[in-house]
């Protein structure tokens, strides 16, 4: 572990490596304050930049950066303008815009972005502390237990979708599956579903389907939908100062939200946005009856909880991504495509294989963490009136990069025309109020469940491998346990309704 820990230094510590932490950071900072525009778009908009620069390393700490910087800067939008930057800033709005408009918008943006600093560092020490110890199971995972990790994934996906949308992130999910068979398979050699079309017989490219997903659909909403491409104006902020009181009385939540929402972070399917939602929750039920009438008023204490748990989870979101190859959020569902495109296979064994990798983004986390904390302090009162730009000076810009990306990435015409296909049907899925996000874990993880899933019933001579390896089958029966046990609780949920409403 000292070792790798050296061996992060000296990559994170490079010139090149230290300028991409900064300008990711810079990047998505900038993303996370234009309402709507979050981390998934830009990073799908920058791959194709990332995967140019040809070293893992970097683009990798690239586009880590642009995530938290967008999750860390998502902040100002939701205070000043109560429009949240991204989902995982929501709950930071409930109480950083009542603060904002008392004329506490300075101490304000302070609270979230010290909260933030806090989370983040808090995550990226229990990153690596917690990541080697997954990764010392290297050597018990072949191919019939990343099968079983696929399927583990897969059955998480329900957390991806909203209230009642359970249905739809399913049906969302075997469509980026049936997606992901297209091209010749791993079995046979052999082009499948191709229509004939020899552009088609390697399958869909991430980098198209991905920027087809998020960032194409966002241009065309502004397109359709004047009144999102209105900019916001920000007042002068002053008074960025909190009192030893107030930072003795928000210490604790930021202890505690910065261990649940690591923990949140890790379990595949979980993120940002959940636990945000469920540090506001747990803090306001565990406050005092006087401080719990406060929350949703301008309480200090709600806004650094959202704010701190949001940070922690997207570095805890990297423990699955890195050490069992699983996305633990949406976003890091792309970044995992990233990796797969640069040659890395994140997993167990990257640790052993690629430590300069991992342990660099680790330590560049701490790098990218502090850089924020410089920008969000004394640059607060200047980054703020990038709101009052028009949202809608922003469209040809996103169409230029996703178009050019798209074609760079695969040097032909025939993704532009793939590009624009299924970014009209992903507008269309957005506005009927389905997931995007499980589509494209499906079309990943999809991939990988039929490679692992051949080579184990070539190994095995059929499907025995399920009982025979012990911690396969362990994995399988969580992979089920994720299935069943939300639906149980449904129902007993609904019965209990039912029976109530009777007995009235």
């Amino acid at each position: 572990m000292l070792e790798g820990i050296l061996i992060g230094l000296q990559t994170a510590f490079s010139i090149q490596n230290l300028l991409m932490v900064i300008g990711g950071c810079l990047i998505g900072t900038f993303i996370g304050m234009l309402p709507g525009l979050g981390p998934m778009s830009i990073i799908a908009i920058m791959i194709p930049v990332a995967i140019s620069l040809g070293d893992p390393s970097a683009a990798l700490i690239l586009l880590a950066g642009v995530y938290y910087g967008a999750i860390f800067g998502g902040s100002t939008s939701s205070i000043l303008l109560n429009a949240p930057g991204v989902a995982g800033t929501v709950a930071t709005s409930f109480d950083g815009y009542p603060m904002a408009r008392d004329g506490k918008a300075g101490k304000a943006l302070t609270i979230a972005a010290i909260a933030s600093f806090c989370g983040g560092s808090i995550g990226a020490i229990l990153l690596m502390i917690f990541a080697p110890m997954l990764s010392s199971v290297a050597l018990l995972f072949h191919s019939a237990e990343y099968f079983a990790l696929m399927v583990v994934g897969l059955s998480a996906i329900a957390a991806f979708a909203g209230t009642g949308q359970v249905a739809k992130a399913i049906m969302m999910t075997l469509l980026g599956l049936i997606m992901a068979t297209v091209g010749e398979g791993a079995l046979f050699n052999m082009p499948r579903f191709t229509m004939g079309l020899m552009d088609l017989q390697s399958g869909f490219a991430f980098i198209t389907l991905a920027m087809a997903m998020f960032a194409l659909p966002e241009a065309l909403y502004l397109v359709m939908d004047p009144a999102r491409s209105k900019g916001g104006q920000s007042g002068d902020i002053k008074d960025l100062r909190i009192t030893r009181d107030e930072a003795r009385s928000i210490a604790p939540v930021i202890g505690r939200q910065s261990l649940q929402g690591f923990f949140i972070g890790v379990l595949p399917g979980a993120g940002a946005t959940i636990a945000s939602f469920l540090g506001y929750a747990v803090e306001r039920n565990i406050a005092p009856e006087k401080e719990k009438q406060e929350f949703g008023k301008g309480s200090i204490k709600g806004l650094a909880a959202p704010e701190t748990a949001n940070n922690a989870a997207c570095t805890g979101s990297f423990v699955p991504l890195l050490t069992l190859g699983i996305p633990g959020s949406g976003t890091t569902a792309i970044l995992l495509g990233a990796l797969i495109a640069l040659n890395v296979t994140p997993g167990p064994r990257l640790m052993v294989d690629d430590p300069q990798i991992f342990w660099a983004v680790i330590i560049s986390m701490y790098i990218g963490n502090l850089v924020l904390l410089i920008l969000n302090l004394p640059l607060i009162p200047y980054i703020a009136k990038i709101l009052a730009v028009p949202r809608n000076f922003l469209i040809p810009f996103i169409l230029f990069f996703t178009l050019m990306g798209a074609y760079i990435g695969q040097n032909n015409a025939t993704e532009l025309l793939l590009l624009v296909g299924f970014g009209i049907c992903a507008t269309i899925l957005r506005f009927a109020d389905y997931p995007l996000a499980p589509l494209l874990i499906g079309f990943i993880l999809g991939g990988m469940l039929e490679d692992n899933f051949s080579r184990s019933m070539q190994l095995y001579d059929g499907v025995s491998f399920v009982w025979e390896r012990p911690m396969t089958l362990g994995l399988l029966v969580i992979a089920a346990l994720l299935v069943i046990l939300p639906s149980y609780r449904a129902r007993r949920a609904r019965l209990r309704a039912r029976g109530v409403a009777d007995g009235d």
